[in-house]
Parts: C-alpha cells; structure tokens; sequence
C-alpha cells in the first residue's frame, strides 16, 4: 500500500496539542515529502519555549505514522521560528576596585604563558593581529585563550564573531566562550548594549584583575591580551 500526504496530514490533524488545536490545524507542519515508505517533515513552533513543550507531540506523531500501513520511516524535526531570548547579563559586578596582591604579582593558575599584543595608537591592526595569532596556535593544536582588555574599544567580540553574553551562575567566576577553537572573553561582552564606559584609574584595574582572575580559562598553553592603545612611556 503506498501512502500520500493526504494520509499523513490526516493523521497529523488528529493529534491534540498542549493549548488546543491540531499540528495541521494550527500551521506548524513544514517541507512534508513522502518518498516511497519514507516520511519526512518538520514540526516548527513559534518560540524555543513551545518547541520544547511540543516533544510529546513529535513523540506521538512518530509513533502514530510508523503505524500507518505503507510507511516503513518518519523522519521528524522539531525547530523554533523565533530566535532563542537573550542570555540574562550576568550578576558578577565588573569594575570594581582591585583586591590588593599581597607578595606581588601571582601567576594565574592553569596558565603556562601570556603573550600581550600592545600598541601605541589605535587602527594599526594590534586586534587583528592578536585574534589571528590567537586562531593560528589554536589550529597547531595549543590550548589558546584570548583576553580583549581594551576596555574602551573592545573589538574580539567582532574580530572573533560571537555576541552571546558568557554566564557566571554563581556570581563569581565567569564562564568564557568559545570561538575557532580559541576559549576568549572581552568586557564588550559583559556590557549592556549600548553602555558608555566611564572607568577610570583603579576601577579599570579591577576590571582587569577580575578578567584575569575570574574567568574559568581552565588549562591554557598561551593568553593572549589584546591590550588597549598606550603611548610608550619612556624614562
């Protein structure tokens, strides 16, 4: 017996959904195609929320055409038209002032070495520079990490192309992401959108030292700073 898309939007149409109405009734049915005893089609919901609330539904349709004389296959995907609601901004503070280091400098632990990447003014390339450096040591196989600690032009975020703000669920380490096989964190991504940074002296030290210190960066080869534009100071 060969079946038709008339004979699985029937079925289809006969599944309840959690807030009432039908899979069929409702829209959600996408790029149906029957090949043979192979059923191929796409439930699509509105949000990530209701895609999560229709897996019993999937479930269930898979379940009631693999019953369907015919039909041999179904191949089910369930997906979201909207896209996923932004990541809440963490409730780790940032720029405050630093914790005082008593002995003198400490090493960050898991770290075997820094590389800082400094220039005199901006728009030579310093960025540029480091996410490549970064990009390239991570594809010979290092364990790389990229800090951007140009607090008032952070561009890694770009450079590197995430946007999604890292978590820190317990307010006080952060979890960095990860990108071309680099694990980075910048305080672009910390920051609301659209907020005007006006730190200065020991607040961007803090800022800094909680970048370094709270940041999970786990076993590194190498951190690369992509420090900000300085003059060089001379003696």
């Amino acid at each position: 017996m060969t079946v038709s898309r008339e004979d699985v939007l029937g079925v289809l149409a006969g599944i309840s959904l959690p807030g009432g109405g039908d899979p069929v009734g409702q829209d959600l049915i996408r790029a149906l195609t029957v090949d043979g005893g192979t059923v191929r089609f796409v439930i699509e919901a509105a949000s990530p929320d209701d895609a999560r609330a229709l897996g019993p539904v999937q479930a269930e349709a898979e379940a009631r055409l693999r019953r369907l004389p015919g039909v041999d296959s179904v191949q089910v995907v369930l997906t979201a038209h909207g896209p996923a609601p932004k990541a809440a901004p963490p409730s780790l503070k940032i720029g405050q002032h630093p914790t005082p280091q008593h002995g003198g400098p400490q090493r960050i632990s898991g770290i075997d070495r820094i590389v800082a990447i400094a220039s005199g003014k901006g728009g030579v390339g310093k960025s540029t520079v480091a996410s490549n450096l970064a990009v390239a040591l991570a594809r010979q196989g290092r364990r790389v990490g990229l800090l951007d600690a140009d607090i008032y032009g952070p561009s890694q975020p770009k450079m590197m192309g995430v946007s999604r703000r890292p978590a820190s669920p317990d307010g006080k380490i952060i979890e960095p992401l990860v990108a071309h096989g680099v694990t980075m964190m910048s305080i672009g991504l910390m920051l609301k959108e659209n907020e005007a940074v006006v730190w200065r002296g020991p607040m961007i030290m803090g800022a800094l030292q909680q970048l370094l210190g709270q940041v999970a960066w786990g076993r590194l080869d190498i951190l690369i700073i992509d420090l900000r534009p300085a003059p060089a100071i001379s003696s």
